[in-house]
């Protein structure tokens, strides 16, 4: 809410002048800054109120408007006008360096370098920064440290006065920076849109309105083409592979005749899109094929991998097994005496398959017995020394497949050294992977593009054991991977569905099950202990109260469970009262509140604090970390401006400005939970989420939980998840080659 003011008697057009002395407030997206300004005149400080692209502590302030009283702050100067210069006194100059926007130098640094070089400071670390090692303190590495941070701080402020200028928020300068490098300003007024291609966090829309004050015309080819190819890769994060020409032309046309600004502009019409995609396709910049009768619009990476998929598993489906001649009998008799576990007939089934065929796909819900027959399997075939590679889609994945075999396991990612820029549709640049069988776990979240990697990427001869849950969400990414290599049955499938003894006397798994029946779980009743419970509120408040209640007190008192660690909310989805985004804020004003002894700084959004529960949002090959690694935020050095985050004992920094990959995790979205479990889960449901209450969200949901899953909520959404058997169909043609390579 904007805070209401009330203008006192000053005239307009008044001045103010002075040295900003603390920046109270910056908002990266829109520049709205509020200043505390030692202004000529002025005895006591004044706030300053207005709009900057950036804003440091010592610069010098010359800003046009009016003194106004506003209710809750008092008297400040709004200003319509603000201009910043670097500052030229030494108490200027100190204050700017010791403000943390250079990296290297903070208050002790800035006192020191202001001491020996006085106000000629900035022109020695611009032009002569080999002098800076005469500093005391100030070695070889950190004066190379603090040339390169000056250079970037230089360009990076530059191109966020050009953003602020074309009406484009400012907070992703460094990340545009590192992708462009000193060329961007230059780039981005060449053709802004692909700022929405190439840069997280920002949209068509925001490039369009930067190509809109930059000239480029409404029904200018450009223009089209962006909006082409930024729906093709929109609708890779609803999971499509590609679109359905009529449908891309149709959305192209919505999106595209969208105002860009007051001023009218022309209407675009059909024949104009079309020929623009023409061009596109005669280009190869995209491709058209038809799947099943319908002409799909593909970009050529995705059409290639999809295509590499099939290739690959027809190629294996094919191939004899190479696994060594085994007694089978004997070596599950061997294995049931080792591990003290019986193989039930199904299994023993299974088994036999595995040695049998070189591609092998395993699904199952919770209780069925995957574990015990991988690790059975595991066991066999160690004991005979054949090379065994484990793997799966995340690292919380990985850890568990770890802990349940006994035997190492990454990441797919980091099994395949995957690094940016490497091509996705040839293995030519990557040798294969050493081992005679491959496991992959949590299939059902492999994307069509990595599949494709890891294929590549199996040896020849290498047989291929998937395992997955095909009634748990698709993956986040585009495709439906498993689910299309079990209807294609172009290799053997093992669907388990016997849930032994153990499981069933865990209402989680039974529950899971009925939930995949289509069926409402039983309810526990009276005093009688359970892992799985529904609290029925029908008001979202009291949804909300209860949630905040269990999270922070009673599940923890009860379980001895830590609140942070050990509890996870997951939400349906991203915003509302019961979103992730209002959670939280709210879990972590609960759970982590701020205090004058903790570090907290303020990006893309999030207050983040030591000691945060924090997620990252997307794959980092650098740092390898990866969509859904969760970890806790440590340290914050906002002399260095970096963040380090703590994932399962591997510490990762961050720069401030890339901060927009993590948010916080006390809540998250459960299509995000995907391929973790934690002790205990909390999900709450209410009608509000009708869009996306259905069975498989549900399912996967409750089967993140390992010692305790709650819901809290409306017995109705809970029915309305429950009978939904709907998920969105995806656009692909993945199933579709592989029943072409496999037909006789």
């Amino acid at each position: 809410m904007r805070p209401r003011l009330a203008a006192t008697n000053s005239g307009p057009g008044e001045c103010v002048d002075g040295l900003i002395e603390r920046v109270t407030f910056h908002n990266e997206e829109n520049g709205f800054s509020v200043l505390r300004v030692k202004a000529k005149g002025h005895r006591d400080l004044v706030t300053v109120v207005g709009c900057l692209p950036a804003v440091t502590a010592g610069e010098w302030l010359s800003a046009e408007g009016n003194w106004v009283r506003d209710r809750e702050h008092g008297l400040q100067f709004k200003a319509v006008q603000l201009r910043c210069v670097p500052p030229s006194t030494r108490e200027g100059i100190e204050k700017y360096l010791a403000s943390g926007m250079i990296k290297g130098i903070g208050p002790v640094y800035a006192k020191k370098l202001v001491a020996y070089f006085g106000d000629t400071v900035f022109d020695v670390i611009d032009q002569y920064s080999a002098r800076l090692e005469e500093v005391d303190g100030i070695g070889p590495m950190r004066r190379r440290r603090i040339k390169a941070a000056w250079t970037e701080q230089k360009v990076v402020r530059e191109i966020m006065v050009f953003l602020h200028t074309y009406g484009a928020g400012t907070s992703r300068a460094l990340r545009i920076y590192k992708k462009y490098g000193e060329q961007a300003i230059e780039k981005l007024r060449a053709n802004p849109y692909c700022l929405a291609a190439d840069i997280t966090g920002i949209g068509f829309k925001t490039a369009d309105r930067m190509a809109d004050r930059l000239g480029i015309a409404a029904d200018s080819f450009l223009r089209i083409c962006a909006a082409l190819n930024h729906l093709l890769l929109e609708a890779t994060n609803e999971g499509h592979c590609a679109l359905p020409i009529e449908d891309l032309i149709s959305r192209s046309l919505r999106l595209l005749n969208e105002p860009r600004s007051s001023n009218p502009q022309p209407v675009l019409a059909q024949s104009q899109v079309q020929a623009a995609l023409e061009q596109l396709l005669a280009r190869r910049e995209l491709t058209l094929e038809t799947i099943g009768d319908i002409p799909l619009v593909f970009h050529p990476v995705l059409q290639r991998a999809e295509t590499i998929i099939a290739e690959i598993i027809h190629i294996l489906a094919r191939q004899p097994s190479r696994l060594p001649d085994i007694d089978l009998a004997k070596a599950i008799s061997w294995c049931e005496t080792k591990t003290g576990k019986s193989l039930a007939p199904s299994q023993r089934e299974a088994l036999i398959r595995v040695f049998g065929h070189p591609i092998v796909i395993m699904t199952g819900g919770p209780g069925v017995g995957k574990t015990t027959l991988v690790d059975a399997l595991l066991r066999i075939l160690q004991a005979k020394k054949v090379r065994c590679l484990l793997c799966a889609p995340t690292g919380r994945a990985a850890k568990r497949l770890t802990e349940t075999t006994g035997l190492p396991a990454s990441t797919i990612h980091r099994l395949l050294k995957q690094r940016p820029g490497q091509s996705d549709s040839s293995s030519s640049d990557r040798p294969a992977l050493q081992g005679d069988l491959i496991v992959v776990d949590e299939t059902s979240m492999v994307d069509v593009p990595l599949m494709s990697r890891l294929l590549q990427a199996v040896p020849n001869g290498a047989h291929l054991l998937l395992v997955g849950d095909v009634d748990q969400l698709p993956s986040v990414g585009p495709g439906t991977v498993l689910r299309d290599l079990i209807e294609s049955r172009v290799a053997p499938v093992m669907r388990l569905t016997e849930v032994f003894r153990q499981a069933a006397g865990s209402r989680i798994i039974t529950t899971a099950h009925a939930i995949r029946n289509g069926c409402l779980p039983e309810q526990p009743t009276g005093d009688e202990l359970s892992d799985f419970y529904f609290i029925e509120r029908e008001d979202p408040a009291a949804i909300h109260r209860s949630l905040l209640e269990l999270v922070t007190t009673r599940i923890p008192r009860k379980f001895n469970l830590d609140p942070i660690r050990d509890i996870q909310v997951l939400s349906p989805m991203n915003r509302g009262a019961l979103g992730v985004v209002e959670l939280n804020r709210i879990l972590q004003e609960q759970l982590n509140p701020a205090s004058d002894t903790k570090t907290t700084i303020q990006r893309f959004g999030w207050q983040f604090r030591v000691g945060d529960k924090v997620i990252q949002t997307e794959n980092n090959y650098d740092k390898e970390v990866f969509n859904g690694d969760i970890g806790i935020l440590t340290a914050i050095d906002p002399i260095e401006q970096e963040a380090t985050v703590d994932f399962d004992g591997r510490p990762v920094t961050y720069d401030f400005g890339e901060l927009d990959e993590v948010s916080l995790a006390y809540a998250m979205t459960i299509h995000k939970s995907q391929g973790s479990e934690f002790p205990a889960v909390v999900i709450p449901l209410a009608t509000q989420h009708y869009l996306l209450l259905q069975r498989n969200l549900i399912y996967t949901g409750i089967t993140r939980g390992k010692r305790l899953v709650v819901l809290i909520g409306q017995r109705r959404a809970f029915a309305m998840a429950v009978r939904n058997d709907h998920s969105e169909h995806r656009y692909g043609g993945l199933l579709s080659r592989l029943q072409t390579l496999a037909s006789p």
